[in-house]
């Protein structure tokens, strides 16, 4: 029995709503995978924000027919297609599906859109060779600590400094008025 008219609108509804969450959105040929490598590449994908969705590419190309932001889309759907669509941590996604084509080595990256740009597979692996966003946050934590730390160094330094010139004068006078006592 084939889908109601009802049943596809929902689901070219379902891709517009995700994609209009979406930053970037990746399509993969996954001819050859079994429903539990699916399930696998699900998995790894949601930590990051990303789903992933296997739907015919009508759908998608009616989903994305008066959206110009992913119009370059088009040019990708043919054949068997996946489509991850990242919503925020994009490098964290394509890292996760690039260790899961290492291990099945059964799917093919055909490129993504991103920002109305389409992307070739060596874009989308740049992209991916960006740190994470917890990588990103890490690093600057790590500058706003070591510069905190220097200030705090620094605003400590001139006490001591002060009390440094202070006991360097004390002494000085001490030395004077015992070279005039031994005079």
């Amino acid at each position: 029995m084939g889908r109601t008219l009802e049943n596809k609108k929902e689901i070219v509804a379902d891709l517009k709503g995700t994609l209009s969450e979406s930053t970037l959105a990746l399509v993969i040929d996954y001819q050859g995978l079994t429903v539990a490598e699916i399930t696998d590449l699900r998995r790894r994908l949601r930590p990051s924000g990303t789903v992933c969705k296997v739907t015919k590419n009508t759908f998608m190309g009616i989903a994305i027919q008066e959206d110009e932001k992913w119009q370059p889309l088009s040019e990708l759907l043919k054949g068997s297609s996946a489509f991850l669509l990242v919503k925020e941590d994009f490098s964290s996604a394509i890292k996760a599906y690039q260790e899961f084509q290492k291990t099945s080595k059964k799917t093919e990256l055909r490129g993504g859109v991103m920002d109305g740009r389409l992307l070739k597979e060596a874009d989308v692996k740049a992209l991916g060779d960006l740190p994470s966003k917890e990588q990103l946050m890490a690093q600057i934590a790590g500058a706003i600590n070591a510069l905190a730390t220097k200030i705090a160094v620094g605003i400590n330094e001139v006490p001591s400094s002060l009390a440094r010139g202070i006991q360097a004068v004390a002494d000085k006078d001490k030395d004077n008025s015992a070279e005039t006592a031994t005079e």
